[in-house]
């Protein structure tokens, strides 16, 4: 039986779509836009190196332009998200906390997220540390010493880290605020009042079948193997899942030209497909990515989509580096067309473009090296940055952009 066939440019633009990255927003950005684009990715991936903005606020600038990050930090606050274990650790719906509560009730199986070991060797602390947390209020990491005893007295029996860790990833604690970026725990009940296991939490199996649901509608377009990724399930029966969405009419079955296997498009990408059959759809938006954005935290799935070999380099020696330490994906109107190794030094209101590279197949246009000083300029800004240092780049950008520009 043949399927509906459209182009590898066109299947780009309907995961761009479903990614909400299709058209750059228009309008003035607002508090409310922060939860949106956080329920229509599904996940928010937390990361917390510095060089550049921290990868979850990034991830919302490239979809939001000149937003206040303030406004996701309010959104965890107010509860309209909350923290927990997904692709990895995530900022997730409010309303997706059923989705994990069955990995709380369950930690055992969390690797090294949970030890059931530690746990019961340090029991009688642990429960101390409930008890303080319950009659005090919330508390940080920081507050802890693991050198020295406290004049307080409270935490003589010097509570570790891991202990916060643990009951976090047990679900006996949650994440109520984050101050410079640090964790605030404080217990589960407080955080997610009202909440009820007997009558709302999900068994293990309805939870998953819910989360490759997400997935498909996620991505936009998937292939069988791209989908358990996004929750990063194992053991799933996807070939499962994929039929029972085909019978409702969820997902529906196409061909992408260039690309071999099975294709599916989620219904929510269904009018852009009519479009995408006749090759009338493109995405408009050039941004820098982040390393941690669904769009390209699967590198397998960014590889086969946009012909782009993608990692992050922060752990590989420098010596071994091949593009820089953090380097931020450059999507051009529905192309991965290079990468961006940058650092912003905030004293100095710089941002240094370290080095810029350009896919091998390429070209310098006069409209890409617009987009790309447009897309690099409102990065910086959003930053408070007020000049652009290029320290290394394409010859032909070199000779356009000099040693840098004032934002």
């Amino acid at each position: 039986m043949s399927h509906p066939v459209i182009s590898l440019s066109s299947a780009r633009t309907l995961h761009l779509s479903a990614q909400n990255l299709l058209k750059p927003l228009t309008r003035k950005p607002s508090a409310d836009d922060v939860v949106d684009s956080i329920q229509n990715m599904g996940l928010l991936q937390i990361d917390t190196i510095s060089v550049v903005a921290r990868s979850p606020y990034l991830v919302l600038f490239s979809r939001l332009g000149n937003y206040s990050p303030q406004w996701l930090e309010e959104a965890l606050s107010a509860g309209k998200v909350f923290e927990y274990w997904a692709h990895e650790a995530c900022f997730i719906p409010r309303e997706d906390y059923g989705l994990l509560r069955h990995k709380m009730l369950n930690p055992q199986g969390m690797g090294w997220k949970f030890s059931q070991d530690w746990f019961d060797d340090h029991h009688d602390d642990i429960q101390d540390l409930l008890s303080h947390i319950a009659q005090n209020g919330p508390v940080r990491s920081a507050d802890f010493s693991a050198e020295k005893k406290s004049n307080s007295g409270w935490w003589d029996w010097k509570p570790h880290k891991k202990h916060l860790e643990t009951l976090f990833t047990s679900g006996k604690l949650m994440v109520s605020e984050r101050r410079n970026f640090h964790r605030v725990y404080d217990l589960a009940e407080r955080v997610m009042p009202g909440w009820d296991d007997a009558t709302q939490a999900l068994s293990q199996e309805a939870a998953e079948y819910q989360m490759m649901r997400r997935s498909a509608q996620y991505l936009g377009i998937f292939k069988a193997d791209w989908l358990a990724d996004y929750y990063r399930l194992k053991r799933i029966d996807t070939l499962k899942v994929i039929e029972d969405l085909l019978e409702n009419g969820e997902i529906t079955p196409v061909e992408v030209s260039g690309l071999e296997g099975n294709y599916y498009v989620h219904q929510q990408q269904f009018p852009l497909l009519q479009k995408a059959l006749e090759s009338r759809i493109t995405s408009t938006v050039t941004t820098l990515l982040s390393p941690f954005d669904p769009v390209v935290w699967d590198r397998k799935r960014v590889s086969t989509l946009f012909n782009f070999d993608y990692r992050i380099e922060c752990y590989t020696p420098e010596a071994k580096r091949q593009y820089g330490y953090f380097t931020l994906p450059i999507l051009q109107r529905g192309e991965l067309i290079g990468r961006v190794d940058a650092k912003m030094h905030r004293k100095e209101k710089i941002l240094e473009v370290k080095s810029l590279h350009l896919e091998p197949d390429v070209t310098v246009t006069s409209r890409r090296t617009q987009d790309i000083h447009g897309a690099i300029t409102r990065f910086a800004a959003w930053q408070g940055a007020e000049n652009v240092l290029l320290t290394k780049g394409p010859e032909a950008l070199g000779v356009l952009w000099k040693t840098g520009w004032q934002v």
